[in-house]
């Protein structure tokens, strides 16, 4: 990448937003950040905390001024929160300021990739959390789909494989 481009990562919870962008940021030298990660710092909170104490609504506010910071850096792959494509204001930050790429996954790889996880509020407490990650898809999946510049399937391939994907495709892009 001759010039100092940014990714960022969009999708699904479970989609592997995190695990790919830290070895994408390793393969291509770029800073690596996670906006989950960040508003933790941030708050000195983890995410569940947050979600209790200011519901979503103050959690996505926060999320929201991190995406608004962490995009205007240059060189950077960002691993967004599953519903930061909520904000329109975020969705126009990252389609602006770098190469939006949309990890899509299905519910099921969702569930078993989220079912131990207890820093996901949105299905830790759900009575049916396929009912939810359904809902959920149902709004979002289009919201991802408008602002993504490369759409990558990450169901049943390595970590590996899905990053050299994408790097393959940032090139034939001509966003390299």
């Amino acid at each position: 990448m001759a010039e100092k481009r940014n990714i960022f990562l969009v999708g699904p919870m479970g989609a592997g937003k995190s695990t790919i962008g830290r070895q994408i940021a390793r393969q291509l030298h770029l800073d690596f950040y996670d906006s989950d990660t960040e508003i933790e710092r941030r708050t000195g909170a983890d995410i569940s905390w947050v979600f209790e104490l200011e519901g979503e609504e103050g959690f996505r506010a926060r999320e929201e001024k991190v995406i608004e910071d962490l995009t205007e850096h240059m060189g950077i792959v960002l691993a967004t929160g599953g519903g930061s494509i909520m904000s329109k204001e975020s969705r126009n930050r990252l389609s602006a300021r770098g190469v939006v790429v949309y990890l899509e996954t299905t519910i099921d790889k969702q569930l078993a990739r989220t079912q131990r996880d207890k820093r996901r509020p949105l299905i830790a407490e759900a009575d049916d959390p396929r009912k939810v990650l359904e809902e959920l898809a149902e709004v979002r999946n289009p919201l991802y789909e408008e602002i993504a510049d490369i759409t990558v399937r990450t169901d049943e391939q390595s970590a590996k494989v899905v990053v050299n994907e994408i790097i393959e495709k940032l090139g034939v892009n001509g966003l390299g």
